[in-house]
């Protein structure tokens, strides 16, 4: 079988339908199973119930945020195995997407409503992460993947003690985001500067305290 060749109009038209997806449809996931499947719902007091819903909030608002700079990124890379690479993270973190989407609806709220500005100002910064070169895109990822781990740890430790639900979804996803941060340092990923480090943490600091109310 051939790889279909597709021009720059036919990969804008696949990114709009994508963005749709993932911010207001049902994006594409791979075969893996949600690992919080099976595990039984625990009984949350309130206070628990909230602070559970408000976590999985901000990381279903953090795995939107990722989409968009992966598709900004395989957008703009310039060698054909470093796109590659992108979409195929994109569609794994597509899992994490909807294992958080489908807990928050479970724990009876919904997701962040700032979701499309998360989506759009990412997007942009993929792309302009991409068109500087793939080495500084792929160290991009490794930093981003390194500053989700943080959030994810924290997160563990905050979120109810029974909610195993909960707790199974960020465990996995801290082992995939691990996954990929290593394979793009062996792709060949540089070393950020510490202002650009200092900027990506500065944004995600406002997506978080944003998300966790809205």
């Amino acid at each position: 079988m051939t790889n279909r060749n597709y021009t720059p109009f036919d990969r804008l038209v696949m990114n709009f339908d994508h963005g749709i997806r993932t911010v207001f449809g049902k994006p594409e996931v791979t075969e893996r199973p949600n690992p919080a499947e099976g595990v039984a719902e625990a009984e949350l007091m309130d206070a628990e119930k909230q602070l559970a819903i408000r976590l999985m909030r901000i990381n279903h608002a953090g795995e939107v945020a990722a989409q968009a700079l992966y598709q900004g990124q395989a957008m703009t890379a310039k060698l054909p195995e470093v796109r590659e690479k992108m979409e195929r993270a994109a569609l794994e973190e597509n899992d994490h997407l909807a294992w958080c989407e489908r807990r928050v609806t479970e724990l009876g709220s919904h997701t962040s409503l700032l979701n499309p500005l998360w989506y759009g100002g990412s997007l942009a910064i993929g792309a302009l992460a991409g068109k500087v070169g793939d080495k500084w895109s792929l160290g991009f990822v490794a930093e981003t993947e390194r500053q989700v781990i943080s959030h994810l740890e924290a997160h563990l430790e905050q979120i109810p003690e029974k909610d195993l639900k909960s707790r199974k979804i960020l465990e996995q996803m801290k082992a995939d985001e691990a996954h990929h941060g290593n394979m793009a340092v062996e792709a060949g990923g540089a070393k950020l500067p510490a202002p650009v480090k200092g900027f990506m943490q500065l944004t995600s600091k406002l997506m978080t305290k944003s998300a966790y109310w809205l």
